[in-house]
């Protein structure tokens, strides 16, 4: 295999400073929606006393778990030894930081005071799975920022594999917090479940490398590089993999619901009654998510097309992006059961009502900022830093 050169991203070409030109526009417009939200009260969003989580923590959770997953390619590198994969560990490292950022500045702005962080950067309940994700974002963000120094810098070589390690533990520590999150709320029936965790795990894996594939094919096509065709199939594969399995860990959340009687309400509501939250389980999640991308992962037809595979990543994301919202939004809409195994009685505090929320133009404009954010840090960080190879030709016929 010829030795790599890494460099930075010199793009010059209207096509890399017309898309920051684009991304920093959605990022004033983010600005200016939280400023009017945080001015003029959350009484603006759809957000209610029942559905206190809205469109922005959908976002923000979003990116947060990308996050987590957009690591995995550096890990395959390092810790499993792929030697396809150690040369993308650079621009894995600074993808992962990239979503990180973005989804906490999201969830920052949607508080209605952010000034607040510092208490809960000072101030620690260690029986809060909130406070103990505080200590799992700013740990990422150290391993994984000296983690991507040891891979650009000669004389910190020593590190590289001791970070690597801690990075690939730490990343499975913050999702597990982050899927944890939904796991202990036990009054809300859509959440109370051990799978939890493990699924937000497999989700980033599927989320991380989605972002991955997208922004990398972006990167070469901007700077014009080449981007062989072997190491695109090899991710292409592993995403097919990990969508299968986020279709599988799905399948079994439900399934076990439907064998606890006392979850038979909340499935029959995602899978049947649920309306909007039904349609967009179904057609979003399942079918734009998982089935429609699998088969333009694996299907022949598709083998060598580039833009399908593309077309699939995007799909992974939009149907990730909609699993969460089913997920955040849908088991906040459904009432809870406060006097399990009683008859439900009504009363002017919405017992037993399905909780209404449609998303207003602001939620989503920030949410949407969130993203610009992670990429503007990823399109700057790599014009800065050499992360990306001059050139990821196919290797030489017998190199694995």
């Amino acid at each position: 295999m010829k030795k790599l050169h890494y460099s930075e991203l010199w793009c010059s070409s209207p096509r890399y400073w017309g898309g920051l030109a684009a991304l920093t526009f959605i990022i004033l417009l983010g600005m200016a929606a939280a400023y009017y939200m945080e001015h003029s009260g959350h009484w603006v969003t759809g957000m209610s006393n029942q559905v206190v989580w809205g469109l922005p923590h959908v976002f923000a959770i979003f990116l947060i778990v990308a996050a987590s997953g957009a690591l995995n390619v550096a890990s395959i590198g390092s810790v499993f030894g792929g030697p396809l994969y150690k040369p993308l560990g650079r621009f894995s490292g600074l993808l992962a930081i990239g979503l990180l950022a973005g989804g906490l500045v999201v969830l920052l702005l949607d508080l209605g005071r952010p000034e607040r962080l510092i208490v809960a950067i000072t101030h620690y309940n260690f029986k809060s799975i909130f406070a103990w994700n505080i200590i799992l974002y700013t740990g990422f963000f150290t391993i994984v920022g000296i983690y991507l120094w040891a891979m650009i810098d000669r004389k910190a070589q020593k590190f590289y594999q001791v970070t690597g390690f801690a990075a690939f533990f730490w990343r499975l520590a913050l999702t597990t917090g982050t899927g944890s999150i939904f796991g202990f709320l036990v009054a809300r029936e859509a959440y109370d479940a051990a799978i939890m965790a493990p699924m937000f795990i497999i989700m980033s894996f599927s989320y991380g490398l989605a972002f991955f594939i997208i922004t990398l094919m972006s990167a070469y096509w901007w700077a014009s590089r080449e981007l062989g065709s072997h190491r695109l199939e090899k991710l292409k594969n592993l995403l097919g993999v990990f969508v299968g399995a986020v279709l599988y860990f799905s399948l079994v959340y439900h399934l076990t619901n439907l064998y606890i009687t006392q979850h038979h309400g909340i499935e029959r509501f995602i899978l049947l009654d649920g309306g909007v939250y039904t349609v967009m389980f179904w057609l979003g999640q399942i079918t734009i998510g998982g089935i429609i991308p699998l088969f333009m992962l694996y299907s022949p037809a598709f083998s060598d097309n580039r833009f399908a595979i593309a077309i699939a990543s995007v799909m992974v994301l939009i149907g990730g992006f909609v699993q969460i919202y089913v997920i955040v939004i849908g088991g906040q809409a459904f009432p809870m059961n406060l006097f399990p195994g009683k008859e439900v009685v009504s009363s002017s505090f919405f017992d037993g009502v399905v909780a209404a929320y449609t998303p207003s133009l602001a939620e989503g404009v920030l949410g949407l900022a969130g993203i610009a954010i992670a990429m503007t840090l990823v399109a700057v960080g790599a014009r800065m830093l050499k992360v990306l190879p001059e050139s990821l030709e196919d290797p030489e016929q017998g190199t694995a």
